[in-house]
């Protein structure tokens, strides 16, 4: 099974690098920053053989170029849907990538909404995806819709429940905090808190995450759960007609009053 390795990038960026144990050769997940992947492979011993990016955004292929002309053979996969310099290979739903040198098969999803053609990578029950999903909370909404990033979530949710979900960014006590604005007697969310809060004193990733934990916890995959009907209900101050509304709804409350 490969072997993947948090790259710590900017402030609270995570570069995912996969290699297999005893391989000479890496991928690695959303570079935004050159300098940190380099060193990574230096010490480890390895070579970049491909690089995986899941959208356009600046702190996930700022580091494109720049690998790619350090190690001139190296695939670089991404989203069809998204204007993103250096790739090699686009890919859309549905499509298969086998980064050289791993021996490992990711299925890519199309789950856009934090942008327009945000793609994740799932395969050996993990998930790599980008800023749509993350540890307790989800991306915000930029170049695609609310509508998009509730059925991408929901897409995400219907994969196996022992799914190790990798996202990007290590947000995950903020996002605990707000998702006990959402289930303040959830008894879940309080120990995932207190979990949280112990790993980061330890200065520990809190991520990857279980998708069962998220699917307990994360209010943005809970929009048919009565508690989190009631209270978007109650912040927009009517009635909410589905998912996609709840959804909406519990996302502006947390871009407006929250973040």
């Amino acid at each position: 099974m490969a072997v993947i390795t948090p790259i710590p990038a900017f402030e609270d960026n995570y570069i995912w690098m996969i290699s297999d144990p005893g391989g000479t050769t890496a991928a690695v997940v959303d570079p935004g920053d050159e300098d940190p992947v380099l060193e990574a492979l230096e010490h480890a011993g390895l070579s970049l053989g491909a690089i995986l990016v899941t959208h356009k955004h600046g702190d996930h292929v700022g580091g494109v170029m720049a690998l790619r002309e350090a190690f001139p053979d190296c695939e670089v996969y991404g989203p069809a849907g998204e204007p993103i310099r250096g790739l090699t290979r686009t890919l859309e739903s549905g499509d298969r990538v086998m980064p050289p040198g791993i021996d490992v098969s990711y299925r890519v999803m199309l789950v856009p909404g934090h942008t327009e053609g945000h793609i994740a990578y799932f395969g050996d029950n993990i998930l790599f995806c980008g800023d749509t999903l993350f540890a307790a909370g989800c991306g915000r909404v930029f170049s695609g819709t609310h509508a998009q990033l509730h059925d991408s979530l929901q897409l995400i949710s219907g994969l196996p429940a022992d799914t190790l979900v990798y996202c990007a960014h290590e947000y995950t006590l903020a996002n605990i905090g707000f998702a006990r604005w959402v289930e303040p007697d959830s008894p879940a969310v309080q120990a995932r808190l207190e979990a949280a809060e112990a790993m980061r004193a330890r200065d520990e990733p809190t991520v990857p995450s279980l998708l069962s934990l998220e699917l307990e916890t994360n209010p943005f995959l809970r929009t048919a759960e009565p508690v989190v009907i009631r209270a978007a209900e109650k912040y927009t101050g009517k009635a909410l007609s589905g998912g996609a509304d709840v959804f909406a709804a519990v996302r502006n409350w947390k871009d407006r009053e929250y973040d």
